[in-house]
């Protein structure tokens, strides 16, 4: 197969994967920021450029460096930069306390939005290993290797991360489970 078909059908194999996984990449994005729709869109575009430059790590077995996983490599791309999003975030951002109203149709619109509310007041850290473990469902190893952190680590975070979100719900969540 000549380079140029071979870069054609790369091409093609992307889009077909950047089409399916961009809906999840976005609703992971979307938790992460504690529901800033813009920075998950910019974190879905920003993972999908890198995931473009590293497409033809998926087709060479001899490289050590071989994407084995292409959608879970695309979740740890996403993390990863959402961390260093807030890394670099500037000091005079602040996190809105009002979140704009958005049409749902899904029945549970208002637990949707008191969930988000409370994520966005975890630490970004801690907010990225509840997302991960709960939202994702991902083991506490996996998400201890897309964090960098130690096992330990994330499940101290989990631990403490849940208690403030029971803190933050109160009995508002009781509420609304009921409904």
């Amino acid at each position: 197969m000549g380079t140029a078909r071979r870069r054609a059908a790369l091409e093609e194999e992307f889009v077909a994967f950047a089409t399916t996984r961009k809906g999840q990449l976005y609703r992971s994005a979307y938790f992460l920021t504690g529901g800033d729709g813009h920075l998950a869109e910019d974190l879905v575009q920003e993972t999908l450029g890198r995931m473009y430059g590293q497409w033809h790590r998926l087709h060479r077995p001899e490289w050590a460096g071989r994407i084995d996983n292409p959608a879970g490599y695309a979740q740890t791309v996403l993390v990863r930069e959402y961390l260093t999003h807030q890394r670099k975030r500037s000091s005079s951002e602040r996190p809105s306390q009002v979140l704009p109203e958005v049409a749902v149709r899904e029945p549970d619109a208002a637990l949707r939005q008191a969930l988000v509310g409370a994520l966005a007041q975890l630490p970004p850290r801690d907010r990225a290993v509840v997302v991960l473990r709960y939202w994702e469902d991902r083991s506490v190893e996996e998400t201890a290797a897309i964090v960098k952190d130690s096992s330990a680590a994330v499940r101290t975070r989990c631990t403490r991360a849940l208690a403030r979100l029971r803190v933050l719900l109160g009995s508002d969540l009781e509420e609304l489970v009921r409904q």
